[in-house]
C-alpha cells in the first residue's frame, strides 16, 4: 500500500481518498464535475495508468479512479478472497457510497471483466462503455474459430510457471519484476520508461504478501474460476447491448488476442465503433495515451 501522499515526483498529484465501504481501505481519485467516468485499471498496474487521462476528462466530468482491493494505495487485506467476484462487489460498494449515476466505465484489462460485472448487474447506473485491450466475455461466447484465451504468451507464462515454481517466484516480487512482467503482457513504449515509472508501478508490491491481488488475478482465469460468476451474468446482457459503446484496441496485445476482444466487442456492439492502434500493446494507456484520450473525448461528446 503506498502511502498517501506520494506523488511519484509530481507525476501523480491527485488527492488521495479513501472508501471503507467495502470492509478494506479503498483508494480512489475524484477529480472535476459533471457525468461521472469511472477509470479501471488491470493486473498489475494501479490507477497511475491513467495519470495522463484525468485532467483532460475531469475538464467536462466527474472523473473516479479507483484502486483495486490490493494495488496501488489501496490496503491488501491477507483475509480476504481475491477472485472477480468480490473486485466486482468492491466496486459496487464504492459506487453506490458516492451515488454514481450515469456512469461511463472505462476499462482495461481485468478492469473489464470487473467494470462488465458490475453493468450487467446493475444496468441503470450505466450511461455508456469504453473498453481498452479487454473482454466481456459475452459477445464471442460459443465460437470456436477465435483464439483460447489462455493459450497467449501471457497465460501460457502463468501456466507453465505454475508447475514449476516460477509464476509465483516472479509475482510475489513484482516490487523488482515489475516491468519484466509488463513486458510480457504487451508494453511496446520502452522509450517512455523511465526510473519514475518503475517506481510508480513497483510501489504496491513492496513484499510477497503485499503481492496477493496480482497473484490471484491471472489465476482466475488460467484455472477457470471466473466462469460461474460470468455466466451468472447472463440475465444482463440484453441491457447492456442497449448502451453507447466503443474499443480502442492495441493491436501488440500479448495477454489478449485482439482477435478475440474485437470480436467479443462486435458481437455486442455490431454498430459499435472499433479503433485499431497498430503499434500499441496491452497496456495502451502507456503505449498510445494520446490516441486513447482524444477517442474518448470525442465519444463522450457526442452522448
Amino acid at each position: 500500500m503506498i502511502q498517501a501522499d506520494e506523488t511519484f515526483d509530481g507525476t501523480w498529484p491527485f488527492a488521495a481518498k479513501f472508501s471503507s465501504a467495502a470492509g478494506f481501505l479503498q483508494h480512489y481519485v475524484d477529480e472535476g464535475m459533471g457525468r461521472p467516468v469511472v477509470l479501471l485499471h488491470g493486473q498489475p498496474t494501479w490507477g497511475y495508468i491513467y495519470r495522463r487521462f484525468i485532467p483532460p476528462l475531469a475538464a467536462s466530468h466527474r472523473v473516479v479512479v479507483p484502486d483495486h482491493m490490493g494495488f496501488g494505495k489501496s490496503e491488501t487485506p491477507a483475509d480476504r478472497v481475491y477472485t472477480l467476484s468480490t473486485h466486482v462487489e468492491n466496486l459496487t460498494a464504492l459506487i453506490e457510497t458516492l451515488d454514481l449515476r450515469d456512469i461511463t466505465l472505462v476499462m482495461q484489462d481485468w478492469g473489464g471483466p470487473i467494470g462488465i460485472g458490475y453493468a450487467v448487474r446493475h444496468p441503470g447506473r450505466v450511461h455508456s462503455l469504453v473498453l481498452m485491450n479487454t473482454v466481456c466475455g459475452y459477445g464471442s461466447a460459443g465460437r470456436r474459430d477465435l483464439p483460447n484465451p489462455v493459450e497467449t504468451p501471457w497465460f501460457r507464462w502463468i501456466r507453465e510457471g505454475m508447475a514449476t515454481g516460477r509464476t509465483e517466484a516472479v509475482l510475489s516480487q513484482l516490487g523488482s519484476t515489475i516491468l519484466s512482467v509488463m513486458q510480457i503482457v504487451g508494453l511496446e513504449r520502452l522509450d517512455r520508461v523511465d526510473s519514475t515509472f518503475i517506481r510508480a508501478y513497483g510501489a504496491p508490491f513492496p513484499t510477497p504478501a503485499d503481492c496477493k491481488g496480482a497473484m490471484e488475478f491471472p489465476l482466475d482465469l488460467a484455472l477457470g474460476r471466473v466462469r460461474d460468476f460470468v455466466r451468472e451474468g447472463l440475465a444482463g446482457v440484453p441491457a447492456l447491448k442497449t448502451k453507447p459503446a466503443i474499443m480502442i484496441e492495441g493491436m501488440l496485445d500479448r495477454a489478449i488476442p485482439p482477435a478475440l476482444a474485437l470480436a467479443d466487442f462486435n458481437g455486442l456492439w455490431p454498430n459499435g465503433t472499433a479503433i485499431e492502434v497498430p503499434g500499441a500493446g496491452h497496456y495502451i494507456q502507456e503505449d498510445a495515451p494520446e490516441v486513447a484520450i482524444a477517442a474518448i473525448q470525442a465519444f463522450l461528446g457526442g452522448l
